[in-house]
């Protein structure tokens, strides 16, 4: 999967409008600056297009599916029309499901439950915790880091020729990495996946909001992701693909909506009837104002022009590169090397500086909010930082003091609505703080580095 720059037209390709671009924040060193949101490998801001369109139906939102009034009616058809939009964002076949979750981990841990019995999955040990952990009832086999994308294949189909053949298998795999950006080879793992009678699932959270997704391109069998990575607002996500494993396991949820029909017995007993839709793991009522945002995101994504969209992603992948290059102290991390094409998500590391240390100084004296830490990816950060698996450092609360050895890294991630002066900020604020160090004190509070704002006395 490769991304080209070479079509980009910057008169008609201005980012997207998102909720919060003309939002002000203090700075400790005084005065305030608008927010450069520069996070949005955790959660990208919501499109304004998005906003718009929710803030339109929320008067009119009813019960979905069983209502007789009015309000309910056009709630159930525009959840199910979602549903439809949703499959063509994602190039759907004919006979796959669009199954509506709360995020990518509740995708992939619907899925877990829905796989056969002694079914063997492959799972790489670069993969965020949702696709990592979830597979806690089959028999899972962990895959070394590649590192090249060639490698990723030749791992997966030496792991595939020593299973068992007669005997399920799916393979996991993320298509951008949430730490690096990179971009995986899914579709020569969809090959190798097949070749030996396995499935594939693809964990598109960081994929999706940045590069076109089609399931039937990638011959992938299934797809995750979440809407709050795809400008939409928290709490909706999305599982699609293949109906037969999800239509043959037991409903996710128990409960309203997943029930066709309920019976007592003679016995004393209930009898009941699935469904074999989508319904089946969609009990109880629906998030209809989350769904519709997604379907509102997949819509605006591709009016834009996803092409266009992609094309200047990367022109901001470039220039973010090539600022951090001139700045020798900091280090980019990448498994699979410098050319590798990627997603606008760049990790890396200061020498000289503990990663909380600088990331609390780009937010409290630039107005920038990155995210430091193990991203959720632990082995994957311990890998590319050459640690101990057994390194004190926890997700998203480093413990080192400013200036200790860091066992973290630092997180830039941008996209669709991120304007051309936050990257250039940023690149400014990164030399700053390396050649010239922070102008405030900083100390350690409930595991996070913060401003010590009891000493005013800059340094």
């Amino acid at each position: 999967m490769s991304v080209s720059t070479a079509a980009l037209d910057p008169s008609v390709c201005a980012p997207l409008p998102v909720l919060g671009q003309d939002v002000t924040v203090p700075l400790v060193t005084g005065g305030e600056v608008t927010y450069a949101a520069l996070d949005y490998a955790a959660s990208a801001p919501a499109l304004q297009r998005v906003w718009d369109d929710v803030a339109a139906y929320a008067p009119y939102y009813g019960s979905v599916h069983r209502g007789a009034g009015y309000l309910s009616q056009l709630s159930t058809d525009l959840f199910e029309n979602s549903r439809r939009t949703v499959a063509e964002f994602l190039g759907c076949r004919a006979d796959d499901q669009v199954v509506f979750t709360r995020s990518t981990t509740d995708s992939l841990n619907l899925l877990a439950a829905a796989i056969p019995a002694n079914c063997q999955v492959f799972v790489y040990e670069t993969e965020h915790h949702a696709s990592l952990l979830p597979w806690r009832d089959a028999q899972v086999t962990y895959l070394n880091a590649p590192r090249t994308p060639g490698q990723a294949v030749e791992t997966l189909e030496r792991a595939l020729a020593d299973r068992d053949p007669y005997g399920p298998a799916l393979v996991c795999v993320t298509g951008a990495s949430n730490v690096t950006g990179e971009l995986w080879p899914v579709r020569e793992l969809a090959a190798a996946a097949h070749a030996h009678g396995a499935r594939i699932v693809l964990d598109a959270a960081q994929l999706a909001p940045h590069h076109p997704v089609d399931i039937a391109e990638l011959d992938v069998d299934w797809v995750a992701f979440s809407g709050h990575k795809l400008y939409a607002p928290f709490g909706s996500g999305v599982l699609a693909g293949r109906a037969d494993w999800l239509q043959a396991a037991e409903p996710y949820l128990a409960g309203g909506g997943a029930s066709r029909k309920v019976a007592r017995r003679a016995d004393g007993g209930v009898d009941v009837d699935w469904h074999t839709t989508a319904a089946r793991h969609e009990a109880g009522s629906p998030n209809v104002i989350g769904v519709y945002a997604i379907a509102s995101a997949c819509k605006a994504l591709t009016e834009a022009g996803f092409d266009n969209l992609v094309a200047r992603e990367q022109e901001l992948v470039s220039r973010v590169r090539e600022g951090l290059a001139e700045v020798p102290e900091v280090q980019v991390l990448s498994l699979f090397g410098d050319d590798a094409p990627r997603v606008g998500v760049i990790s890396f590391v200061v020498r000289g500086w503990n990663s909380s240390h600088f990331a609390a100084a780009l937010s409290a004296e630039y107005g920038i909010g990155v995210r430091d830490g193990l991203f959720c990816a632990h082995p994957l950060v311990r890998t590319l930082l050459g640690s101990d698996p057994q390194d004190p450092g926890e997700c998203g609360a480093p413990e080192a003091e400013p200036g200790e050895r860091s066992l973290n890294a630092i997180r830039v991630s941008f996209g669709a609505g991120t304007p051309d002066e936050h990257i250039e900020r940023f690149l400014r604020a990164v030399t700053e703080l390396v050649r010239e160090g922070a102008q405030w004190k900083y100390r350690t509070e409930d595991g996070r580095c913060v401003p010590d704002r009891g000493e005013a006395a800059q340094v």
